[in-house]
């Protein structure tokens, strides 16, 4: 079955979730009819599939084709429709939710599997604090429309990108401040909201700006392939009429790096979850992948330390023992070394080997050589 979805276009998958809401209508009225009264959560979870409709080009259209053979994360489950309909498919998914925050305490999604039998494992957990996800890995995350309930955005991508290897994420931002005149749209902060202020709702906590938004989900692993907004573009983070969504397909940087690269030399520990500082040399091995003109990619952030005390910086590579050209940098900020890969084989490791022409040396301050700060390494 694992083959079949994963040829389904993401178009297909929303006519098939549009059907299974009138399963889960029907779930819902027999477990009302025996008198249990729930106060269902009060929006369709599975209408979000729609706009995913309009995220998604090419290849990644074959949403379901990321998940590979791993479980399916529904985190911030509300009442599990997502994660209902990802089981009917038949996928393995787990639905994560925190019962203080939950509109129904998980009385919803816990009375919908018992009614339609489900398998799903339903797991309480307490998203504002340092939690753990119950599985060990998987292929694909759900987190829609969670992300600015919780007290640390910035933990909770972390967590997730340490045991996903790709997320579907929604979130609100904002392009204005409260006041409507104040632009944030592209500056990088998060617009901290009072108890109640947005939709009276006291779990809302941070809603960023896109800009804000992006920043994120860099500095805690994640590289965007897909990312579209929806609603107002006057967007404030308090009122109906200017709420904004952003959604985005993402790619965990830890894992993919995980088990594909071996560091070699010259580089310090990794921080954050998300990047490293070398030393003025350093070097690694990675496995060229089976494509067409694969490209060594290097992404970095040259710090204005570096500028200020050294001068402009020089790059250099080599493959293999064969040296490629060199770029030199003369202002801070963050760059991508790229070069074609014409002369290696396909499905070989090889040696890369950078040396900068300056790096900063041990100081009081701090006690390593310090040369340039990598975000991620890739043949692709």
């Amino acid at each position: 079955m694992r083959e079949d979805l994963g040829r389904l276009d993401i178009a297909e998958l929303n006519r098939r979730a549009q059907q299974f809401e009138r399963t889960l209508d029907a779930a819902r009225r027999r477990i009302e009819s025996r008198g249990r009264k729930i106060a269902w959560y009060p929006y369709r979870s599975l209408s979000g599939l729609a706009l995913l409709e309009k995220l998604l080009h090419g290849e990644n259209r074959r949403l379901l084709a990321l998940a590979g053979e791993a479980p399916v994360l529904d985190l911030g489950c509300a009442d599990g429709e997502l994660a209902f309909f990802l089981e009917s498919l038949g996928l393995q998914v787990h639905a994560v939710d925190y019962p203080e925050t939950n509109c129904n305490g998980m009385e919803g999604v816990r009375a919908l599997k018992e009614e339609l039998r489900s398998s799903v494992e339903i797991v309480g957990v307490d998203l504002d604090s340092q939690f753990t996800l119950p599985g060990h890995r998987y292929g694909l995350a759900f987190f829609l429309g969670t992300l600015y309930h919780l007290k640390n955005p910035y933990y909770a991508m972390e967590a997730l990108a340490a045991r996903a290897r790709y997320c579907v994420l929604s979130t609100r931002i904002a392009a204005f401040a409260a006041d409507r005149k104040t632009q944030i749209r592209h500056l990088p902060v998060a617009y901290l909201l009072r108890e109640g202020e947005a939709n009276q709702d006291w779990t809302n906590y941070w809603v960023f700006s896109e800009t804000g938004l992006r920043l994120l989900l860099e500095r805690t692993g994640w590289q965007i392939l897909e990312f579209a907004t929806f609603g107002s573009e006057h967007s404030d983070p308090v009122s109906a009429e200017g709420d904004q969504r952003a959604f985005c397909l993402l790619k965990s940087l830890p894992l993919e790096r995980e088990g594909e690269i071996e560091l070699l030399h010259g580089w310090h520990q990794l921080e954050y979850g998300s990047w490293r500082w070398t030393q003025r040399v350093f070097a690694a091995t990675l496995p060229v992948p089976a494509r067409m003109r694969p490209r060594l990619v290097l992404r970095f952030f040259l710090p204005e330390l570096i500028i200020q005390k050294l001068g402009p910086v020089t790059l250099s590579a080599s493959v293999d023992g064969r040296a490629l050209t060199t770029e030199r940098y003369e202002q801070p900020g963050e760059y991508a070394y790229a070069r074609g890969l014409a002369e290696v084989t396909p499905g070989r490791r090889v040696l890369i080997e950078f040396q900068l022409d300056r790096a900063l040396p041990p100081d009081d301050d701090d006690p390593r050589e310090r040369g340039i700060i990598v975000s991620s390494l890739t043949i692709e």
